[in-house]
């Protein structure tokens, strides 16, 4: 794994928003499952933007650039309508949003590319700037280091080995951490991907879109979905549906990201039915389809409260 995740990968499928504005934060504050208002220049956020029944209609990695500028970054095929349905929501806020893809180059780095770095912060969603770059610390992938380098696209690329774009999103699913993709905008509440167990939703901030059905999915301990780890001789991709042996009449769950394994075969993260799980048996696309094997996410979960 060390020898495979390990060199600099320009991540040509991740977009940026950009939110300026003396209102930004406040106004971004009030649309995420994070908090933004006291969101520090040191800190990133993991977080999602939910319809109002608190389906995840996107999620991002976001920070401060300066007081007045954050940045959103998420896949780029959902960018454009999130940047438009957020912008619907604007109204009088003193916050102005745009596509600033252009404007940015967005790149993931593993193993040795951040280890060379003076200062690189080892703990998940904390944040150092170098120069004019940003980088942001990830959750790590079998214990190798992993983060995102946003510059200037004026800036020098960062140093490293290349590394395969394949590969890195190989690395992103072995994190455990699903970001949102279209082909499964409004698949799941942020818990059915355990985004409350990795620093993805604040329960004690104010309200915002789905907050009540979110909030209620925790604290009412209703949570029958979870996210886990699977391996799959089968070529996977986001949103095929998953199947348990002694139940071919309904899915219970979907592939939520996946790439090709380094050894051959797919790993991929789904969110399935934690009973489903449990009972083992998972098949891709039927309930005699190809096996998974399923392992738990990497990371401890957020116990129901």
């Amino acid at each position: 794994m060390k020898n495979e995740l390990n060199g600099v990968a320009p991540l040509i499928d991740l977009g940026v928003i950009r939110a300026e504005g003396e209102d930004a934060a406040k106004f971004l504050h009030g649309q995420m499952t994070q908090d933004f208002s006291l969101l520090g220049l040191s800190e990133a956020r993991l977080a999602a933007f939910c319809s109002a029944k608190g389906r995840m209609q996107a999620s991002f990695y976001g920070f401060k650039r300066s007081h007045s500028e954050i940045l959103l970054v998420c896949s780029k095929d959902i960018l454009a309508p999130t940047l438009k349905r957020l912008s619907m929501f604007v109204m009088r806020a003193k916050a102005k949003l745009t596509d600033a893809s252009n404007d940015y180059a967005v790149y993931g780095l593993a193993g040795n590319a951040i280890e060379s770095i003076a200062g690189a912060p080892p703990s998940a969603w904390a944040k150092v700037d170098i120069g004019n770059a940003n980088l942001i610390s990830l959750y790590p992938a079998d214990s190798v280091r992993r983060a995102l380098w946003v510059a200037p696209v004026a800036e020098a690329a960062p140093a490293g080995v290349a590394l395969s774009l394949d590969t890195w999103a190989w690395g992103d699913v072995r994190s455990g951490i699903a970001m949102i993709t279209a082909p499964i905008v409004e698949a799941f509440v942020p818990q059915m991907l355990n985004y409350e167990s990795v620093g993805g939703v604040n329960f004690k901030k104010g309200c915002y879109p789905g907050q009540e059905v979110v909030a209620r999915s925790q604290f009412r301990g209703t949570l029958k979905r979870r996210a886990y780890l699977v391996h799959c001789d089968a070529a996977l991709k986001a949103g095929d549906e998953v199947f348990q042996a002694e139940d071919g009449s309904q899915p219970c769950g979907t592939v939520a990201q996946a790439a090709p394994s380094p050894e051959g075969g797919f790993d991929a993260i789904v969110s399935v039915q934690v009973s489903a799980a449990q009972a083992g048996g998972l098949h891709l696309g039927a309930a005699n389809g190809p096996a998974m094997a399923v392992t738990p996410a990497p990371y401890p979960l957020l116990a129901d409260i």
